[in-house]
């Protein structure tokens, strides 16, 4: 078992929020159905992690695996049509055997069906987000997965492996964990050459290591090593540190966290870190002006209301990046808008119980929110 790096890994018991992705083949056997005694297990181990302060979010496979056996589809490929039929029927049960395995814990379940173009826009972005977020401050666990009966080839992840990369950093995650049908990263693909190494630890994904990851495929799986590679480069970028393991042993978090076979993608920054320079790098498409006492709310760590704004300049949607500016005209910040200039405008200098009576609407409290800026 090789390394490349001399840090320690990660400690799952230490993470603050952390992305589960489930696999199909873990969660569907081909004739048996769904793993209930698996899925009770890992429920186990998602109480464990909620009672240390965890928050959790579990994407999972498995809507079309199990649709498909209700339907009585055969194996092999499937027309898209029969995919989003699959979907429609299987989601359904899929999410009420989630929440058939954590109620009993005292955890409410929320689903979430997301596409790709969800997390590239940012508007969906920041929709997306907020959701999470409110959920998870509620003490929710969300499960998330594509939203196949709808999604079509171009807007699709095409694999829950990179979904949950996203997922995890439009959340803020330091932990992602996949749960898969292989233990880790190789320096070659183990199925086909015996000498295959295995790394615990890897600190940087260079040409070298994506030159490595291989494809292999389970009965269910879309998803091989390269697109792992891919969901790991994503993550860390986010400031996730993400670790792929075997996950068909009974609570297999409690086994990743007991020192079970696993390679670790380490994170370079924190998330707040690494959303803050994403922010920071971005072209703004606008401006809003704040006055003093905004200046200070601001500094002091506060989102952004529409009653501190004296001004709004340039041409921006919802979720586009903006320049914040003091009373004199310097530059403060930047971050992400939540209303279009045309409603910031409107709203500018009016209180948020003033929102609803002027957009004819209930919108978002602030105009900035502290997550989705940088000073």
């Amino acid at each position: 078992m090789a390394t490349l790096t001399a840090l320690s890994a990660p400690d799952i018991r230490s993470a603050r929020r952390l992305v589960v992705k489930i696999g199909s083949a873990l969660l569907v056997d081909r004739k048996l159905g769904l793993r209930r005694d698996w899925l009770a297990a890992l429920a186990l181990d998602v109480a464990d992690l909620k009672a240390r302060g965890t928050d959790v979010i579990l994407v999972s496979s498995g809507s079309i695996a199990l649709g498909r056996g209700v339907l009585g589809l055969a194996d092999g490929a499937l027309a898209l049509e029969q995919s989003q039929a699959a979907a429609a029927v299987g989601q359904i049960r899929l999410a009420r055997a989630y929440e058939e395995v954590l109620a009993p814990h005292g955890i409410t379940t929320g689903q979430i069906l997301v596409t790709l173009e969800d997390t590239e826009d940012r508007r969906r972005y920041l929709n997306s987000r907020a959701t999470m977020e409110t959920l998870l401050g509620l003490g929710v666990v969300p499960i998330v997965n594509e939203n196949d009966t709808v999604a079509t080839d171009e807007i699709r992840f095409g694999d829950n492996d990179r979904l949950a990369a996203q997922i995890a950093v439009t959340v803020g995650a330091d932990q992602l964990v996949l749960l898969s049908d292989v233990d880790g990263f190789y320096s070659a693909n183990p199925k086909e050459d015996p000498t295959a190494e295995r790394f615990d630890l890897v600190e940087a994904i260079t040409p070298e290591i994506e030159a490595m990851a291989g494809d292999p495929v389970s009965g269910f799986s879309k998803g091989g090593m390269k697109t792992k590679v891919m969901a790991a480069k994503t993550a860390v970028a986010g400031g996730c540190a993400m670790a792929i393991m075997e996950g068909s042993v009974l609570r297999p978090l409690t086994a990743l966290a007991e020192g079970a076979a696993r390679t670790w993608f380490v994170a370079q920054a924190d998330p707040q870190v690494a959303r803050k320079r994403w922010i920071n790098a971005m072209k703004p498409r606008g401006a809003v002006q704040v006055d003093a006492g905004a200046v200070t709310a601001l500094r002091a760590g506060k989102s952004l209301l529409p009653a501190g704004v004296v001004a709004v300049t340039g041409a921006f949607g919802r979720g586009d990046p903006v320049e914040i500016l003091g009373p004199a005209g310097e530059t403060l910040g930047k971050g992400l808008v939540r209303y279009t200039a045309a409603e910031a405008r409107l709203i500018a200098g009016h209180r948020s119980a003033e929102i609803e009576g002027i957009l004819g609407y209930a919108g978002r409290a602030a105009l900035l929110h502290r997550d989705d800026m940088v000073l």
